[in-house]
């Protein structure tokens, strides 16, 4: 993607699968919104070739987009409907291509007490709070039941408890429905709850791909080993922690207690690859994290 002379994005490229979730993480002006609006059709790509479920989103028709769902980052204005009303009226517009779909469409109650919102069913959408239009939102994304869905900032606003809820109907669509989910967020503990991979994006390019566990092994950090013995508290860093555990408890046993290993995060991994990008540091990644940190 093109604005001008300067490059948003280049050389991106990734498959996801079906019922993955895919999560996309960088910096501010990394390229995530703008990637996932190419895939949605809403903006057209400077070159490059797309296929979402088969079709160029270009080019995707009514039937196309049917079978998607989006979940942008600000609520849409409707203040005058209720929420129950509103879901049905939307649900509506997936009929006509109901024959063609294996999937039905949610029904508005099912789809209210899903997102969190069966309290609020009758009530007019302006008199919902900031964190429960973003609940309805997510439900207005999600009505026509998609096999893509994208989800940008999902959980903005979104309290403890509602965004626990809200990890749990995306398990719920991945797993259930093999919906494939597309994700930006800026809450990495988030992205690793929720991702079975994930690609951190910076200066419009993709600069890593993988599991959680699979970015956070490129990362040489020594890993941290707490534990008591009595009233004492040690702690050690060591690049074999399974050795290390092994010799500790031969040594001491059942004195051991509080035992904790803490290997390189999806933060720090996040950090310290972010950090190297944008610093055109040509040395390993783990002496960017300490010098990041």
């Amino acid at each position: 993607m093109r604005y001008g002379s300067t490059d948003v994005l280049n050389g991106v490229s990734f498959t996801a699968g079906r019922g993955e979730v895919l999560a996309l993480l960088g910096p501010n002006g990394a390229g995530k919104t703008t990637t996932i609006e190419i895939l949605e059709g809403f903006r057209m790509r400077s070159a490059g070739q797309v296929s979402v479920l088969g079709v160029d989103p270009a080019h995707g028709d009514e039937r196309w987009r049917a079978r998607l769902g989006v979940v942008l980052q600000s609520w849409r204005d409707h203040s005058k409907w209720r929420v129950r009303e509103l879901l049905t009226h939307l649900g509506s517009y997936y009929a006509p291509y109901s024959t063609e779909r294996i999937r039905r469409p949610w029904d508005a109650d099912e789809l209210v007490e899903a997102v969190g919102l069966t309290a609020h069913a009758g009530k007019k959408v302006g008199q919902l709070s900031g964190g429960q239009r973003r609940r309805l939102d997510v439900a207005i994304g999600i009505v026509g039941r998609p096999e893509v869905l994208f989800l940008d900032e999902p959980t903005a606003g979104f309290d403890p408890a509602a965004r626990r809820e809200f990890h749990d109907l995306v398990h719920r669509l991945s797993d259930t429905d093999d919906t494939t989910i597309l994700l930006t967020t800026h809450d990495l503990d988030e992205a690793e709850k929720l991702a079975d991979r994930i690609l951190i994006l910076a200066g419009g390019r993709i600069i890593a791909s993988g599991s959680a566990d699979q970015l956070s092994r490129r990362i040489a950090t020594d890993a941290e080993v707490r534990w008591s013995r009595g009233d004492d508290r040690f702690v050690h860093s060591t690049s074999d922690a399974t050795r290390f555990v092994r010799e500790l408890f031969q040594q001491h046993g059942e004195e051991i207690t509080d035992l904790e290993v803490r290997r390189a995060s999806l933060e720090d991994t996040y950090m310290a690859l972010v950090y190297e990008h944008e610093a055109g540091h040509g040395g390993s990644a783990a002496l960017a994290f300490e010098e990041a940190r």
